[in-house]
């Protein structure tokens, strides 16, 4: 159960490998890989297995899209 009080991701939820969350999201995988070696870290919350395997969960990603969400005509 993770201290800092983010929901743990949910049973059976999926998770996305760097290039699958980058054709989810249209992007080149290489934006993720940039955007989590930036500091601040720009990309969703991510799980290192190893120096080479990330996961993304897919409730993570849904909360950092929400995050990020903009409505016309609404103040940024």
């Amino acid at each position: 159960m993770p201290t800092d009080g983010t929901p743990p991701a949910a049973a059976g939820d999926p998770w996305y490998a760097t290039e699958e969350l980058a054709r989810f999201l249209k992007l080149d995988p290489s934006t993720l890989r940039r955007w989590r070696t930036a500091r601040p870290s720009q990309d969703p919350p991510f799980v290192r297995l190893s120096g080479r395997a990330v996961l993304y969960s897919a409730a993570d990603v849904r909360q950092w899209l929400a995050e990020r969400r903009t409505v016309s005509g609404q103040a940024a």
